[in-house]
């Protein structure tokens, strides 16, 4: 039963990084000072506000399919760089964990 929940959250961890088409942004920023962290999610912002302030009705469809895909570039390009490449386990995981070592122990 262990190793069952222990494959489970194996299988898990390498679906949830399995979208990111090859781009990994967390261990970009995870070798970046804070400065150049926080440079980028500036200019992250001031593209999205020319994004946000620009007239798309004048746009063609894949003009607007392609804005839409360069902001979710940007927003989890701007993800990664504010939390700068931590690790973050969920509540299930925690749980499991405990488990385990209560079974260990």
């Amino acid at each position: 039963m262990t190793a069952l929940m222990l494959s489970f959250v194996a299988f898990t961890s390498n679906a949830a990084t399995s979208d990111d088409h090859g781009k990994n942004y967390k261990e970009f920023y995870a070798t970046k000072t804070a400065e150049e962290r926080n440079a980028r999610v500036e200019e992250i912002k001031t593209r999205v506000e020319e994004i946000k302030a620009m007239d798309k009705s004048a746009l063609t469809k894949t003009e607007r399919k392609e804005l839409r895909t360069e902001l979710k570039e940007l927003k989890k390009e701007a993800n990664a760089a504010a939390t700068g490449g931590g690790i973050y386990l969920s509540v299930g995981a925690i749980i499991i964990i405990i488990l385990v070592l209560i079974l260990i122990l």
